[in-house]
């Protein structure tokens, strides 16, 4: 029994780690608008767990409250799809990001759901931040552009 008990929280901590560099994890709510901004496990647990306490999830996905849009798709949040799309195709959305236009740029925009021409000034303005290396990963990437397009 223990080693089962020992596979299971081995097999939990795994999986929470490979979650750890996850973006929008919490969805809308109290939870997430009280540690809004704050990265980490702890304020993702807290927020995770105040959202589930008091079950303000569904109402506010419900009345368009605590920061839930009633109007919302169930996409695993946008950052998440960001990511996705980035870790796949880095290499193609630098070229794109420092001619401010391109297939990457256009995706992208279609993601965030901008204008594909903003989305391309944003992003040659400010490539050196977002690739400020030669060994940037997708996940910084990823929060650069999150956190410029959201400004």
């Amino acid at each position: 029994m223990k080693k089962v008990l020992m596979a299971c929280l081995s097999s939990a901590f795994l999986f929470a780690a490979a979650d750890a560099y996850a973006i929008d994890s919490t969805g809308c709510g109290l939870g997430s608008m009280a540690w809004r901004g704050q990265s980490g496990i702890a304020p993702q647990v807290l927020a995770a767990t105040t959202n589930g306490l008091f079950f303000n999830q569904t109402f506010g996905i419900t009345f368009g409250t605590s920061g839930c849009d009633p109007n919302g798709r169930v996409t695993g949040g946008t950052g998440r799809m960001v990511l996705a799309f980035m870790e796949n195709n880095m290499e193609q959305y630098a070229l794109d990001a420092s001619a401010g236009r391109g297939e990457t740029i256009d995706t992208l925009a279609g993601i965030l759901n901008m204008d594909s021409a903003k989305l391309g000034e944003i992003s040659k303005q400010n490539f050196a931040y977002m690739f400020d290396n030669q060994n940037v990963d997708a996940v910084n990437v990823t929060l650069k552009l999150l956190e410029i397009t959201q400004a």
